[in-house]
């Protein structure tokens, strides 16, 4: 029987979706301020690159900082969370100050944008559209992309949120660990003293055969 953990199993996070889809958030954002904000003199830029740029890192330092325990897992990617709703109002903001149109549903580019953003993950998907699209088309993407991450993040934590209700923190973990060391030392000793026991029954017998035989020690 596997011995427990008090390390918890979390995923891998270069192989999931989530990080891939946040991190394909983090190049679009960078391009769209590169082509579309000052350089100089504007905040904006900075902020919002800091902002999708924390959002794939908390993401990946809670697979990480998981291992350890669920509480700093969940406090990661909530962080995470607030990051990316921070970037989507950037983004809404962006629009809104230069009367561009937010797309809702009603929109006849809705739907493909949306097919589009939730089939792919990579930047390299993304990459050949950034030279030619618009700063209002991009701004779409890019909130898209936002309702997108946030909605994946919300799916994950109700998981760990139902996990830990199920298994517990790390000091359950511990308990447990502990518990199966012990349960662990409890059976070899068992075992080791079985095995003696059995060894002192052939010793006893073996002098009996010898003792017949006339041989004495």
């Amino acid at each position: 029987m596997e011995q427990p953990s008090v390390f918890k199993k979390t995923a891998n996070w270069r192989n999931i979706n989530l990080y891939h889809k946040a991190d394909t958030l983090y190049w679009v954002t960078a391009v769209f301020c590169k082509r579309f904000l000052p350089e100089q003199g504007d905040h904006t830029v900075e902020r919002m690159v800091q902002a999708a740029r924390n959002g794939k890192q908390n993401i990946a330092e809670s697979s990480e900082e998981g291992k350890a325990g669920t509480e700093a897992e969940l406090k990661l990617l909530n962080m995470a969370r607030t990051c990316i709703g921070e970037l989507r109002e950037d983004y809404e903001d962006y629009l809104k100050i230069r009367d561009l149109p937010i797309w809702q549903r009603f929109h006849p580019r809705f739907d493909p944008m949306l097919s589009f953003c939730r089939q792919h993950n990579d930047f390299a998907d993304y990459a050949p559209l950034m030279k030619r699209m618009t700063d209002e088309e991009m701004c779409n993407m890019s909130i898209t992309l936002c309702h997108i991450t946030d909605k994946m993040l919300m799916t994950y934590l109700k998981y760990l949120e139902s996990r830990f209700a199920t298994e517990g923190g790390a000091k359950e973990r511990m308990h447990t660990a502990r518990t199966g060391y012990h349960r662990d030392y409890d059976n070899r000793m068992r075992l080791l003293e079985e095995e003696n026991n059995q060894l002192k029954t052939e010793v006893q017998r073996l002098k009996v055969l010898l003792a017949t035989n006339g041989i004495t020690f």
